[in-house]
């Protein structure tokens, strides 16, 4: 999810994963509330405990491989914005457990934490004008990914500002051609690194 929680645009996203084949699940790290809010949306993830998100991501994860609609042996986290850097943690974390990372605009500081735990391949989605987390620190983050956890890492960065894919536009960011292309390329990805109808989690 994104610092806004659990919107209708997250559980649209989750259900487009479905429609092609995966079995998504989108953990809700703030357990109901949502807010469209810049300011609140803040607040809500400087208030998220980070030991609690970590459970309940770990859970996610486990709990689909343990479904019994998973036919795959990993799962794939995607995550948006919020969501980017901790699918990037939670891949950290969960070793051989994940298949595939997809993290879309991650906020990124200037420091990042210890990702050399990453066994999967990584996919970015990153804006050229996006001023949370610019492209000299995307390109940074990518190069330490690869220096730290020597998978294959492959960041994109499109003509566009941060949550362009976003299309409830709460930001005025919204980009559909990039989103289509950014779309593309994901399912393109999970696909070719997970097994079909394997699961995927963001």
């Amino acid at each position: 999810q994104e610092w806004w929680g659990l919107t209708d645009h997250i559980a649209s996203v989750s259900d487009r994963l479905a429609a092609e084949g995966f079995v998504a699940l989108a953990p809700d790290l703030y357990g109901g509330p949502t807010t469209h809010d810049g300011e609140q949306a803040n607040r809500m993830m400087a208030d998220l405990p980070v030991d609690r998100a970590a459970r309940d991501l770990s859970g996610a994860v486990d709990y689909l491989l343990g479904a019994a609609a998973v036919t795959g042996d990993a799962v794939g986290i995607v995550g948006f914005c919020m969501g980017g850097k901790l699918a990037l943690l939670l891949a950290a974390a969960a070793g051989d457990k994940a298949g595939a990372v997809v993290p879309f605009y991650g906020l990124f500081g200037e420091e990042v934490p210890d990702l050399s735990g990453i066994k999967a391949q990584v996919l970015g989605h990153f804006g050229e004008r996006d001023d949370f987390t610019p492209p000299d620190r995307a390109r940074r983050l990518e190069q330490q990914i690869r220096d730290q956890a020597g998978v294959p890492v492959e960041f994109f960065y499109y003509p566009a500002g941060h949550a362009f894919f976003n299309d409830e536009n709460l930001l005025g960011t919204y980009d559909a051609d990039c989103a289509d292309k950014a779309w593309g390329r994901t399912l393109d990805f999970l696909g070719q690194r997970l097994r079909t109808g394997g699961p995927t989690t963001g």
